[in-house]
């Protein structure tokens, strides 16, 4: 099984940027594909990004379609979510996840194993 762990939030002005990181301590995510999601409180999960762990296309919320960037480092067994423009919005605990399948999903029951999340707040 994967061991997921999140890093890189913390408490910005808006229009700044952050970058979040996820790494697998087993170095292979299983092969499957890696999504970002949020969580504000008293809401549900927030879908935000996803990419094939092996290859394929991206996946984007509409709220952060050109704003936020999702990539990885295979070798290093790690993901990156690239925050630019950050909103109030925004604010909200971001966590990483493993997919169930390879294939980029939206869908937040297709993810099985997930990290701690790390905070992500930002203030007008």
């Amino acid at each position: 099984q994967v061991q997921l762990r999140e890093s890189g939030g913390g408490s910005v002005q808006t229009g700044d940027s952050l970058r979040l990181s996820c790494a697998d301590s087993r170095r292979t995510f299983s092969n499957n594909a890696v999504g970002w999601f949020r969580q504000a409180p008293g809401k549900e999960h927030e879908f935000v990004a996803a990419i094939p762990w092996r290859g394929g296309s991206t996946r984007y919320a509409d709220s952060v379609t050109g704003r936020f960037t999702i990539s990885r480092d295979n070798t290093k067994s790690v993901v990156y979510l690239q925050m630019n423009s950050l909103k109030p919005e925004d604010t909200a605990t971001y966590s990483c996840a493993s997919s169930r399948y390879p294939v980029a999903s939206t869908n937040v029951q297709d993810y099985l194993y997930w990290g701690q999340g790390t905070q992500v707040t930002v203030s007008s």
